[in-house]
């Protein structure tokens, strides 16, 4: 059997690497000039038998909004192996290194086979909801919205538009990753071979009464016609809204969207407000999954970084199977002004692993969740129930877009 190395990706790999993923996925790779611009060569792994790249993973370089604060977190994409490839450590190496080298205090991801993941310290951190939406029985709210306006974009105002709609969002709620000038330009990249048979993507806007945009939604539509009339589909990819009165008149259009039967949502939260905006709410099917999933790499700077719900003190023995440096006991103290976490002697409050503390670092999961299989184990009566109010947060984590 040959040896297979493990290096760092050379910018020419750009392909190369785009192919092995392509193939692990079953997809075709189409040229990309964006992509291109936005690889990370130096931030990319390869594996390659005798030259050859039979296994890749990418860490992007982005933010991530947390309870309290927006922070560097590694974007992890582009894991895959050649399947001749498969079964022989390939990506354990892969995943391993690119852990221990990873600057950030947190790896994130969306994960295309939820159990690979675990193996490695990641846990689900936040939980979406998918929606359909039977146009014909939801009933939106009645009556206007105003004050405000709708209208649209074009993709070059929307450039200078929307990301400040982000930032906000992500003020608002953790689990919202920040886009570079880039990547915006990516993400509202809209090839009409990407569109699924629907039509060219719409960026509809609110603004209020100062006329300052404060929501978009992006969306696109397709025709269908059965025996009794039309019955279109509105798909949408985003909405973000962090005003009220927007958020509210932004649905109600697409609720209320002329010859449609069907409206599809891929990004909610599972605290999602738009249940208050129907009078049927059994007329939106909600089908609830793993969203993003949080790796701990640096356990002190991890803590530190992130702000807590109530004032806590609690020492916590951590174990990492990968990272050696995230072995110990540490002592988290945090109050309303600061937070500090610092290695320590004392007798732990509780133990735990590293995937546990991934798990509730968004505050979307509790601690004492873990309790109740042994994952998470209090040492310290009363510790459990202070810590688990302590890491969660007053709304659900959401991520808004498969990276």
């Amino acid at each position: 059997m040959s040896e297979i190395e493990v290096r760092t990706a050379e910018a020419a790999e750009f392909e190369a690497v785009g192919a092995v993923f392509g193939g692990a996925m079953m997809f075709e790779p189409t040229p990309d000039d964006l992509g291109r611009q936005l690889f990370e060569p130096e931030r990319t792994l390869v594996a390659t038998d005798d030259g050859r790249i039979v296994g890749t993973t990418r860490a992007l370089t982005r933010d991530l909004s947390v309870p309290g604060a927006v922070v560097d977190a590694a974007h992890v994409t582009g894991v895959g192996v050649r399947a001749t490839h498969r079964r022989r450590g390939v990506m354990s190496r892969l995943i391993g290194q690119q852990l221990r080298d990873v600057p950030e205090a947190i790896a994130v991801l969306w994960a295309s086979e939820p159990a690979i993941y675990g193996r490695f310290g990641y846990a689900a951190a936040a939980w979406g909801t998918a929606y359909e939406v039977d146009l014909h029985r939801v009933g939106p709210p009645d009556g206007p919205i105003r004050p405000g306006e709708l209208g649209e974009l074009t993709v070059e105002e929307a450039l200078k538009e929307l990301p400040t709609l982000l930032r906000r969002a992500q003020e608002q709620r953790p689990g919202v990753s920040g886009r570079s000038e880039l990547l915006w330009q990516k993400h509202l990249q809209d090839k009409p071979d990407d569109r699924g048979g629907r039509t060219a993507r719409q960026i509809l806007v609110h603004r209020d009464e100062a006329g300052s945009i404060d929501g978009y939604a992006l969306w696109r539509g397709k025709m269908n016609w059965i025996p009794t009339g039309p019955a279109n589909e509105v798909q949408v990819e985003e909405l973000v809204a962090p005003d009220a009165t927007a958020y509210r008149a932004l649905w109600q259009h697409l609720l209320t969207m002329d010859l449609s039967a069907k409206l599809g949502y891929g990004y909610g939260a599972v605290d999602e407000p738009l249940l208050q905006l129907v009078r049927t709410p059994t007329a939106l099917d909600r089908r609830v999954g793993e969203s993003l999933w949080v790796r701990v790499t640096d356990v002190p700077q991890a803590l530190q970084q992130r702000r807590y719900a109530v004032p806590v003190e609690v020492v916590l023995d951590v174990t990492d199977a990968l990272i050696e440096s995230n072995n110990g006991r540490f002592r988290l103290t945090a109050d309303a002004s600061s937070v500090s976490c610092e290695r320590t002697d004392a007798a732990a409050d509780l133990s735990l692993s590293v995937a546990e503390l991934g798990a509730a670092y968004l505050g979307g999961r509790q601690l004492a969740e873990f309790a109740a299989t042994g994952r998470v184990v209090e040492q310290t009566p009363g510790a459990l129930g202070r810590a688990t109010a302590a890491f969660g947060w007053p709304v659900a984590p959401v991520s808004v877009e498969i990276f």
